[in-house]
């Protein structure tokens, strides 16, 4: 998942030829992820087509695969929204995260190459770098990057997939529900304690850690009720569709 381009003005987009579906669905949730798209944000095809430039077709395609993601809520007969997960709903998804990445972290501990070790430091590194200068970003994508990196090499694969799976849904549920006050959901030393338990070979140390990170993301929430009052073609085109 690339999140790095989100704020790439959409001419950009068009350089090299049309925009596809996977350019929009990068650009819709990456604007969900970095909380420019609140919960329940309509998502009209042919409002869309006119910010991307393309046909209904094209739109289809990528509202289809964004609801796949769960990062949509897409009905029969009626506009597409920006999930609005409810609140028992995302302590379940809380929940069950804890289950599956605890138990990977726990087989992981001691198992992982050097090679696999070296790009979760890397990552570790990357995402207190990109804090310390405010680049949220950048910060979000090496996040990410850790978490999918123990889904990849899960020694169990449907455990893997599962959590792949879960990881975007907590994501999006923390950009769509983080307090507004909040710059960041960076937890100082979290990541980098878990490698050294990873490292270590310590399984329950590592279980334990990634309990605390997610019950401490979790303790950030707002569930509170969010405006979805949003202009498209400010948020997804680089203008305003009301100038």
């Amino acid at each position: 998942m690339n999140l790095g381009w989100h704020n790439k003005p959409l001419s950009k987009l068009n350089e090299n030829g049309r925009v596809s579906d996977q350019d929009i669905v990068e650009h819709i949730r990456s604007a969900v992820l970095m909380q420019r798209l609140p919960p329940n944000t309509k998502l009209p095809e042919i409002t869309l087509g006119e910010v991307f430039g393309v046909s209904r077709s094209v739109v289809r395609k990528a509202l289809t695969r964004l609801a796949a993601e769960h990062v949509i809520d897409q009905r029969p007969n009626q506009v597409a929204r920006v999930r609005a997960p409810t609140i028992e709903e995302t302590r379940e998804t809380f929940s069950a995260r804890r289950l599956i990445e605890g138990e990977i972290a726990a087989l992981q501990a001691g198992k992982l190459d050097a090679t696999t070790m070296a790009a979760l430091e890397r990552h570790v590194t990357g995402e207190r770098q990109a804090y310390d200068r405010r680049d949220e970003p950048v910060r979000i994508e090496h996040s990410l990057s850790i978490h999918h990196l123990l889904a990849e090499h899960a020694s169990n694969r449907i455990l893997g997939t599962m959590l792949t799976d879960l990881v975007l849904r907590t994501s999006i549920v923390i950009a769509l529900y983080k307090r507004p006050s909040l710059a960041s959901c960076y937890l100082e030393g979290d990541h980098a304690q878990l490698l050294m338990h990873l490292a270590s070979g310590d399984a329950e140390a590592a279980r334990r850690c990634v309990h605390h990170h997610l019950d401490s993301l979790e303790a950030l929430l707002d569930l509170s009720p969010r405006s979805a009052d949003t202009d498209l073609m400010a948020i997804l085109g680089g203008q305003s569709a009301r100038a």
